[in-house]
């Protein structure tokens, strides 16, 4: 069975209460999604590593956050647009009344703001990979900056009870 959760929107704005529905994608709509980044990056001179398919949904999220800002919008745009349909709206209390968005690029769109969609699209991967875009980040600098040791002297300088900097 494919995980599912449900998004409420309580950041201030048009969509504020909103409840959305999140549905996982199947192991083949994955494999293609992940195929088809592996393709796109590979294109623009990202490199990939030989085990790109063994790394999980979850290392491809957190390669993809770093590598998709060197594709160019309209390539990567497929890529978004495919998270969003894993997103329905429940339109009223009813639990049981869930139907696909509404975009038609009027006053008449389920989503309203802009940071409803960067939250949605951020709550899918966190769907699939276990973690949200803001934690893919948060490793990747973690991994690409790892912390100093305490007294490194090439570090940051080090505050002594005293209040002064020790470098």
């Amino acid at each position: 069975m494919r995980k599912e959760a449900s998004v409420i929107i309580e950041a201030e704005g048009r969509d504020k209460g909103k409840i959305f529905r999140l549905r996982e994608m199947s192991s083949q709509q994955a494999e293609t999604w992940g195929g088809r980044l592996l393709l796109t990056l590979a294109n623009h001179g990202v490199d990939v590593p030989a085990n790109f398919f063994d790394l999980s949904m979850a290392g491809v999220a957190m390669m993809g956050v770093y590598a998709l800002t060197r594709v160019p919008w309209d390539e990567a745009k497929p890529l978004s647009d495919e998270l969003m349909r894993c997103v329905r709206i429940q339109p009223g209390p009813n639990p049981a009344v869930v139907r696909d968005l509404i975009d038609r690029g009027d006053d008449g769109d389920d989503i309203e703001e802009v940071a409803t969609r960067v939250k949605l699209k951020d709550e899918v991967l966190k769907l699939h990979v276990g973690f949200s875009m803001a934690d893919a980040i948060s490793r990747l600098k973690t991994t690409l900056n790892p912390p100093k040791p305490p007294g490194d002297e090439t570090g940051s300088p080090i505050e002594t009870s005293a209040g002064q900097s020790v470098q």
